[in-house]
């Protein structure tokens, strides 16, 4: 077998693809996730940070890179004793395809082993529905795919889905009619895609598919326990614990929208109501301004005027209370915040923030930061492509896959 070198990513010698059988060992996963934390690592450094010994370390590399999982890396030379080979990850190793529902507009796009994103579909729309997803996502895997190779097509891992969850509850909020929010009462997105593609499909609520996406994409600065935020057309987000995803019991951990927050004079509201994009776009349709703006480029926005200073100061003050309170109940490191808006507009958003949470009475609380977020935008979409990512190739598997961690259905 012809075993691929930096460079080259083998796509015709690669064997076993990546069926779930393929990297299922928990060792195999662990020097997997090791690999994508840290970048290119030595046999001799991933057995001491593993703590297995060396010839287990040497048996798993030489498989995951037989299989094309992983790849041999030219020798650090200049060094005493033998040459270190590193080994890295093959971005050609895997390809992961992911679905972003979202109010006014949804995503699919194609990621690479390593995350970068080869390709995506962007589709604007009023509202969604459940046929207008099932169709973007046939033309998704159609276009998308088309510059694969056959051999590179067998490796594509499955097909991960970020959804709202319950969007049937929101009515005012998406502006669909009655018989669309019926629809997806009684849709089931993740039947209705498996019927049209050929990898397995995974779905879970767009705020900890973000979060996952920040997690196994994004930095590592952020520590070992984090609370993320995503502000979209609603608000969500994620929560991380040893740095594995904490989805709750029925996947709504970190579900931040129904969070009541206090409003001068008028009692409590959800944090939606103050920290979503959509806000943000009523207050533009009430000025005269066209909102469209928000959807059809969410990295660039423009000149939006004084509209955007005050939803950015309001959204802050909101985001400060869920900071502090979270942090009162579980002593995360950080407080990391991203949207579906331009990098410019998030860096506002989280100086606004550090700065309410300086106001705030701390003592008592063990120290944390507020972070930006390093995904962006397209967090969702790309989280949905980390589902069978994680599903296949992290240490994550166990505790986001569960059986029990899907949401119930309501009434």
């Amino acid at each position: 077998m012809v075993r691929p070198t930096a460079g080259d990513s083998g796509a015709d010698s690669l064997s076993r693809g990546t069926n779930q059988s393929g990297v299922r060992l928990y060792n195999e996963r662990l020097v997997l996730s090791l690999v994508r934390r840290h970048g290119a690592l030595p046999k001799a450094d991933i057995a001491r940070r593993t703590g297995l010994s060396p010839q287990t370390i040497s048996t798993i590399a030489n498989a995951l890179e037989a299989d094309g999982i992983l790849l041999r890396m030219e020798p650090l030379r200049g060094k005493v004793g033998q040459p270190l080979v590193p080994y890295a990850l093959n971005p050609r190793g895997a390809f992961f395809l992911g679905l972003k529902i979202g109010r006014r507009s949804s995503d699919v796009v194609l990621l690479d082993f390593e995350g970068a994103v080869l390709g995506r579909l962007h589709e604007p729309h009023p509202y969604p529905t459940p046929d207008i997803m099932v169709d973007l996502a046939r033309r998704g895997i159609a276009e998308l795919t088309t510059n694969l190779t056959e051999a590179e097509r067998d490796r594509i891992a499955g097909f991960g889905i970020a959804a709202p969850f319950e969007l049937w509850n929101w009515e005012s909020q998406i502006g669909a009619p009655p018989e669309v929010l019926e629809a997806w009462r009684h849709a089931d997105m993740r039947s209705a895609i498996a019927a049209i593609c050929p990898w397995p499909v995974y779905l879970h609520n767009d705020g900890t598919a973000a979060c996952a996406a920040e997690l196994v994409l994004g930095t590592a600065e952020h520590g070992e326990d984090f609370l993320y935020v995503f502000l979209g057309s609603f608000v969500g987000g994620g929560v991380v614990l040893n740095s594995h995803l904490f989805p709750g019991r029925t996947g709504y951990g970190g579900a931040l929208a129904p969070m009541p927050i206090a409003t001068p004079g008028a009692g409590f509201q959800q944090l939606l109501r103050s920290a979503s994009i959509y806000v943000l776009a009523e207050t533009l349709s009430a000025a005269g301004k066209d909102p469209s703006i928000l959807w059809r480029d969410p990295s660039d926005w423009g000149e939006i005027g004084p509209e955007i200073t005050q939803w950015i100061e309001d959204a802050a003050g909101s985001l400060a209370v869920v900071a502090v309170s979270a942090v009162s109940i579980i002593d995360f490191g950080a407080i990391v915040i991203d949207g579906a808006f331009p990098p410019s507009v998030r860096q506002e958003l989280v100086a606004a923030t550090q700065r309410a949470v300086a106001g705030f009475d701390l003592r008592g609380l063990a120290p944390f930061s507020v972070k930006e977020g390093s995904i962006g935008f397209g967090a969702r979409e790309i989280g949905g492509a980390c589902l069978p990512l994680l599903a296949n190739f992290t240490q994550d598997r166990e505790v986001l896959f569960k059986e029990n961690s899907q949401p119930p259905v309501r009434s």
